[in-house]
């Protein structure tokens, strides 16, 4: 739990508490698991959280919204999984523990209830298979059926079962997202697995569907460069389109995507909406016949489809105020960005022409964030005093924001000058003592 706790943002362990208190008023047994897990003991920043119930969690998504102010994402009915995003900019996904059986390769599976042993063991990867207990009787207790920690250990990718490529062919195109991710090496017996998959030709039997899954998940990767450039490697990149090949593979403009998105401190980029952003940056070379019929392999909707055009509109925007002469104060700098969505601003980033645009963003995230991060809950309380607000109320909020405005707008104080050291008075011959005068 202390491990935890070290990984996690002030946010992040809000929303860990908040679903305590929703599982245990519910009486279901709850779990900290999938990527969360993977990516604390490997000691990589926990972007996401995976809570498991065992039990349909949709009442508790529906508190969730009202007492918490959550806002549903996502539904997947047939696993009975919901993804969540809090105040703060924090996503959460809340499914059921649950067993998948595939009757026929690349098939629609049978999900059914299942206990939290259950469920891990019928998972992709060792590395994915780990679970924490939340609960008041185990708390901070490890579940590792897989040996998935040793596996972290070691820093190897390894399939579960045999079939984890003939049950989902899309895990091909996962097991590389995690190899880039995590860098991590892939097992030989897993390696093998996934050459006898292709060769099977299951590459073929991946719907629509789920290659939109696996391009939702590819557009949150941070390394989105890294990862195209080692799906096109595969030959795997040609599965959403024939046309991202050659030099209609934008890689020049993934590389500046990346760049973008590394520069961001950390937490920053995962409040974005990143599926219109990697879409123009992926699509920006194809005509519109070639970008319609990626759409259309990845069953992506109306709404996502349109999502770059709409970004672009909505950046121009913030382009013209953030080039204008009002934002002399880095407080007015400050709200003007954080006002816009984060997408937009990254946008503006790789694509804004204008360099006073690029630079008072770069100001924003080396200079202003920093400064703004060193205002904690605890000095806001202080300030407030004994008959202050809780933290996360609206008006701790309010008072915080003021208290990082006059921050950032307070000028430095200047070192009071150092006196340069006077040097000290040269001696006489006589002064130096008498094995001097004999040495002479």
């Amino acid at each position: 739990m202390f491990m935890l706790e070290s990984h996690l943002s002030a946010e992040q362990h809000r929303v860990v508490g908040f679903i305590q208190e929703l599982a245990t008023s519910a009486g279901t047994n709850l779990y900290l698991t999938g990527g969360a897990m993977r990516d604390m003991l490997g000691g990589f920043p926990v972007r996401d959280l995976d809570f498991t119930v065992e039990a349909n969690p949709a009442k508790l998504v529906k508190i969730a919204e009202k007492k918490y102010s959550a806002t549903l994402v996502s539904t997947d009915e047939l696993r009975k999984s919901h993804e969540l995003r809090f105040p703060g900019g924090v996503t959460a996904s809340l499914g059921m523990a649950r067993a998948e059986r595939y009757p026929k390769s690349g098939g629609r599976p049978q999900v059914s209830a299942a206990t939290i042993h259950e469920d891990l063991r019928t998972r992709d990867f060792t590395v994915n298979a780990i679970a924490l207990s939340l609960n008041r009787a185990s708390l901070g207790l490890p579940i590792d059926p897989t040996n998935g920690i040793g596996d972290i250990e070691r820093k190897e990718i390894r399939a579960i079962h045999n079939y984890l490529f003939y049950d989902d062919p899309s895990r091909m195109l996962r097991m590389i997202r995690f190899k880039v991710r995590l860098g991590y090496a892939i097992d030989e017996r897993t390696r093998l697995q996934y050459e006898n998959a292709r060769e099977a030709e299951m590459l073929e039997r991946i719907d629509p569907e789920a290659l939109g899954v696996e391009l939702r998940h590819m557009a949150k990767e941070i390394l989105s460069h890294d990862l195209v450039e080692a799906l096109e490697q595969e030959k795997l990149i040609g599965l959403f389109s024939p046309a991202l090949s050659g030099a209609k593979l934008n890689l020049p403009g993934l590389q500046k995507l990346q760049k973008a998105r590394q520069m961001a401190p950390f937490g920053y980029e995962a409040t974005a909406h990143c599926l219109p952003l990697f879409l123009a940056a992926l699509t920006e070379k194809l005509n519109a016949k070639e970008t319609a019929a990626l759409i259309k392999a990845a069953a992506l909707t109306k709404s996502e489809a349109g999502g770059p055009q709409k970004l672009e509109a909505g950046s121009k925007k913030l382009e013209r105020e953030l080039k204008g002469g009002k934002l002399q104060k880095p407080s007015l700098l400050y709200q003007a960005v954080t006002r816009a969505s984060s997408e937009q601003v990254l946008y503006l980033l790789v694509y804004s022409a204008q360099r006073i645009v690029t630079d008072r963003i770069r100001n924003y995230f080396q200079k202003y964030l920093p400064a703004a991060a060193e205002v904690t809950d605890d000095m806001v309380s202080a300030s407030l005093g004994p008959a202050g607000a809780a933290p996360g109320s609206p008006k701790f909020q309010r008072a915080k924001d003021e208290m990082i405005l006059t921050r950032l707008d307070a000028r430095p104080k200047k070192p009071a000058p150092v006196p340069e050291p006077v040097p000290p008075p040269p001696m006489s011959s006589f002064a130096r003592g008498p094995g001097l005068r004999h040495a002479r």
